[in-house]
């Protein structure tokens, strides 16, 4: 099994194109061939990138500057994949909060369920009636591991990302033997260079520096994963341990362990 194989018209999708996983996976996508449309909000920075990978790889790179967590915003995009041939699409766009939902602003906690959830809805629905007509057509869905337990201070970011997680298992079973691949990726803590220590955030002094993973790392094994149709790539230590706590410890145990820790980073 393989990845779609290139052609002038396809375009592989990648959301959250702008920084971390997302930048990666487009730089990966480009250096196996393949053509993209890249989505973010920041226009400039993906430009940027575009033209990069323009030169170092020869391939055709579009840029879609589009906040997917406004649904009126996203919904030229959604109208425009369903009628371009995308051969593969990487879910990847999403933000996260820290402290009790309670203490935290609405309006930004409904756009992360908009960027995480319903944006991946929206999207994957707009693609996959062409890739089921082809038989041919890959999915690429960045979940967490943070999806398999309870997250007391990380409340809506947990719930979102359980959405990705079932979602993308779920459709594995409807697409058996459809010629389309769903994988999903839940990855621990990712970074693209160590920060400098007066630059780093509290989640930087938190986590040890041997459990950080590269996002090329995950780029890649991410992809190979997706051509070989596996149902979930699990890169990183912590990740591994979250869906190990998530999948076999009572929920009334490991809640206020993690939660624990979620509320100092919420602080």
């Amino acid at each position: 099994m393989t990845l779609p194989t290139p052609t002038p018209d396809a375009r592989a999708v990648v959301t959250g194109a702008s920084s971390g996983i997302g930048e990666a996976l487009a730089a990966e996508l480009a250096a196996r061939g393949h053509s993209l449309i890249l989505v973010a909000r920041r226009g400039d920075v993906m430009a940027e990138l575009a033209a990069t990978l323009r030169a170092k790889h020869g391939v055709t790179v579009e840029v879609r500057a589009c906040d997917l967590s406004d649904r009126d915003a996203r919904t030229e995009l959604v109208d425009e994949l369903g009628k371009r041939p995308i051969s593969i699409l990487c879910n990847n766009a999403g933000i996260a909060t820290f402290g009790p939902v309670a203490q935290l602003d609405p309006a930004y906690e409904r756009a992360q369920v908009e960027l995480n959830a319903v944006a991946v809805h929206d999207l994957t629905l707009a693609v996959l009636p062409q890739m089921v007509e082809r038989r041919s057509g890959a999915i690429l869905m960045v979940g967490s591991a943070a999806g398999n337990m309870p997250i007391p201070n990380n409340a809506t970011y947990a719930a979102t990302k359980a959405f990705v997680n079932t979602f993308s298992e779920s459709l594995r079973g409807e697409l058996k033997d459809s010629g389309v691949h769903v994988t999903l990726l839940a990855p621990g803590p990712v970074r693209t260079e160590t920060p400098d220590p007066t630059e780093a955030s509290i989640v930087d002094r938190l986590v040890p520096d041997f459990l950080w993973i590269s996002s090329e790392h995950t780029a890649k094994v991410s992809l190979d994963a997706l051509a070989e149709n596996k149902m979930r790539i699990v890169p990183g230590l912590i990740s591994k341990a979250m869906s190990v706590a998530g999948n076999y410890t009572p929920r009334g145990v490991v809640a206020p362990i993690v939660g624990a820790f979620y509320k100092k980073l919420g602080a």
